[in-house]
């Protein structure tokens, strides 16, 4: 089987020669030579790999294909599919990583032969890792392996690169970055927090383990030499990745055991007779066929039989059911749960009997979907005698206090949402109770809770700070609004004098100033985002952060691919924003993590002034033609962006001008925030009768 079974779309095309699509558009008309598609659509055709490569090179816009694009798009454009590439990519990984001199015998030889005598070494491995084939998740599809061959032997040198672990989870990332609307996904940073707040854990079960995130979490967080993970979901090709991922993940002798299963689990659970020391769990919402009208006489219902629009209590329930006494489990829930009166029964014996620990709000953007505010459940099986906890603890991270804002905006970095969370649980579940943080974190007595209601959100619970941080507060923020207003004022530019006429400069395009090398134009690797793609202790600047000239506050999600980090003069191109904000890193921004939907552009100090480059750039006209309007919102092709051709000297110039705009454009921001933090502050002094009307 040839590399050209393996088909790639005009996106791949243009990843591949570090271009936009619209030069692979061109290309497809001015060259007759470009190669045919062979599959697709005719709006979305796809062109064979190894046709594209040959055509690439004889025009000298690509010298070698890297070796990652290569087996990406191999995996992505596999005859079967990439559900099954990553199947059979993941069993290759993991016979290279428990048995590297078995696989080195086996490439020795021809595809064909490769094909045939690979299920046997493969079926080898994972009987060894995940028992026999009637009782795991994953198993080879009868497909046959002659057409996975050139991945698994692409996948096989890239693992001798990076390791078979960060090959997969490299791969893994691309295809869920790609397929984003197709899984449930849990960040990293709150399966960290919930790893956290199981603490150490032996045995511990994931019953809707999507794509292994939370075991994942908790295997890094305490890698215990005999610990066994379980994991079921309800869809095949999910337990099956899980479990390879958490293979690769662990060394062939005295590691993790992994055990995963496919199937619903409230009508059919895997693990009936498991006794968890953690369960962590982001189950389905909103669901109605859970399986009320089947289950109504089920053994788990401890705390009472779910309404039919109570899904998540059934989840609940049945986590607490598989723990063993004292153990600890954490749930992602939707704000809803913790309040509607069909569920009232069941929270309020969850809190009699003390089984319910904590009700954590995060902040909106967390976890998926980013626009509701999610909560976290913390929850420990009552042991036999053990007297009921008096006290929840409550934590509110998304306004009122240090871990946020109440509209969501202007949040802190994830790292400072988690520590906020863990200074307010540990010293809680140490004593049972802590001092409360007004409008942050309280520990309630339980019977003040079991009213009518029985209300657990915490935002309901926990007295807000005093407004605006007191009379005091409001007095200094009135005086700083004051000074920057004053600034403000001084920062005003003067208009300068008319020109007689429009100038006509001789122009160039940022496309044209990349393939000079007068400018670097990077754009953040695949698995970087609004709160991905950091590397350790980096933060990551968003589109949000440009647009809003604030700090960089995405968190680093522990990607794969090595980030790309700002570094000061650089300039920063929304490509959503319309072009309405170009930014020049700073000394305070530099060394953050560049944000999905960003460019990059470098420039040459010796030929390019920043300043100068970043205020051409934002020219309304400019960035009409520039932008593509083929769908609702709007997209910039930075590439297409004029800018005049200079000298040095007079860029300078344009530069001083624009870098001082820049200056006015900050104070104004400054000024609005201020203005609007007392007013707030103002509003609800007056209200709440923390401050007189005198």
């Amino acid at each position: 089987m040839q590399d050209n079974a393996t088909e790639v779309t005009a996106a791949g095309i243009a990843r591949l020669a570090g271009v936009g699509r619209a030069a692979v558009s061109n290309w497809r008309r001015r060259h007759p030579d470009f190669p045919k598609p062979v599959g697709g659509t005719e709006t979305s055709p796809s062109f064979a790999l190894t046709d594209v490569e040959n055509w690439l090179r004889e025009q000298g816009k690509l010298a070698e294909v890297p070796l990652r694009e290569r087996v990406w798009q191999q995996l992505a454009g596999h005859p079967a599919g990439p559900g099954v590439a990553l199947l059979h990519t993941g069993c290759a990984l993991l016979l290279v990583h428990d048995r590297p001199t078995d696989w080195l015998e086996l490439a020795a030889v021809s595809d064909e032969h490769l094909a045939q005598r690979l299920p046997a070494a493969l079926d080898d491995v994972l009987n060894r890792r995940f028992g026999p084939r009637d009782e795991r998740a994953v198993r080879l599809p009868d497909t046959g392996l002659l057409p996975s061959v050139p991945l698994l032997r692409g996948a096989a040198e890239l693992a001798a690169e990076l390791g078979a672990r960060q090959t997969y989870e490299f791969l893994l990332g691309r295809h869920l970055d790609a397929n984003p609307r197709q899984y449930t996904l849990t960040p990293a940073g709150p399966a960290q927090l919930m790893a956290a707040l199981a603490g150490p854990a032996r045995t511990v079960l994931d019953p809707a383990c999507g794509t292994g995130a939370l075991l994942r979490a908790v295997r890094e967080l305490s890698p215990e030499p005999d610990q066994r993970l379980y994991g079921q979901d309800s869809a095949p090709d999910l337990a099956a990745l899980t479990a390879l991922r958490l293979a690769l993940g662990t060394p062939a002798a005295g590691g993790a055991t992994v055990r995963t299963a496919a199937g619903d689990t409230l009508r059919a659970d895997a693990f009936p007779d498991v006794r968890a020391d953690a369960v962590l769990a982001h189950p389905p919402f909103n669901e109605r066929n859970w399986g009320h009208d089947e289950l109504a006489y089920d053994a788990r219902w401890e705390y009472g039989f779910p309404a039919r629009t109570e899904s998540e209590l059934a989840w609940i329930q049945h986590a607490l059911a598989r723990l063993r006494d004292g153990g600890t489990a954490v749930l992602l829930m939707p704000p809803a749960a913790a309040s509607r009166r069909s569920g009232r029964r069941i929270r309020a014996d969850l809190l009699r009997r003390g089984a319910l620990r904590a009700v954590i709000a995060l902040p909106a953007g967390s976890v998926p979907p980013n626009n509701i505010p999610l909560h976290l459940w913390v929850l420990r099986r009552p042991g036999a005698g053990t007297p009921p906890a008096p006290e929840l603890l409550l934590v509110e991270t998304t306004g009122g206090g240090p871990a946020g804002s109440g509209d969501g905006r202007d949040r802190l970095p994830w790292e400072q949402v988690q520590q906020a969370v863990l200074d307010a649980w540990r010293p809680f579940d140490r004593d049972g109770t802590i001092e409360e943080l007004p409008g942050v974190a309280r520990s309630v007595p339980v019977i003040e809770l079991l009213d009518d209601e029985v209300d657990l959100a915490p935002a309901r619970r926990l007295p807000p700070p005093a407004a605006g941080g007191g009379a005091e507060e409001l007095a200094a923020v009135r005086t700083r609004l004051g000074d920057t207003l004053r600034l403000t004022a001084d920062r005003a530019p003067d208009t300068p004098p008319a020109a007689q006429s429009p100038a006509r400069w001789p122009q160039t395009t940022v496309g044209e100033l990349a393939r000079a090398g007068a400018l670097l134009l990077r754009t953040a690797a695949a698995a970087a985002g609004p709160a991905t793609g950091g590397s350790a202790g980096a933060p990551v600047l968003t589109d949000h952060d440009v647009l809003a000239g604030t700090a960089p506050s995405g968190s680093p999600q522990g990607g794969d691919e090595e980030p790309v980090l700002v570094e000061a003069g650089d300039v920063v191109v929304p490509l959503a924003g319309g072009g309405s904000v170009v930014r020049v890193v700073d000394e305070a921004t530099a060394g953050a993590a560049l944000g999905r939907g960003l460019t990059l552009l470098r420039p040459d100090r010796a030929a390019l002034d920043p300043w100068f480059l970043a205020g051409f750039l934002r020219g309304t006209a400019n960035n009409r033609q520039a932008s593509s309007f083929a769908s609702t919102a709007t997209r910039l092709d930075v590439r297409r962006l004029q800018l005049p051709r200079l000298p040095l000297a007079d860029q300078r110039r344009y530069g001083e001008r624009f870098r001082a705009l820049a200056g006015f454009e900050d104070a104004l921001r400054q000024a609005a925030r201020l203005g609007e933090q007392l007013v707030r502050g103002l509003h609800d002094g007056l209200t709440d009768g923390t401050l007189g009307p005198e």
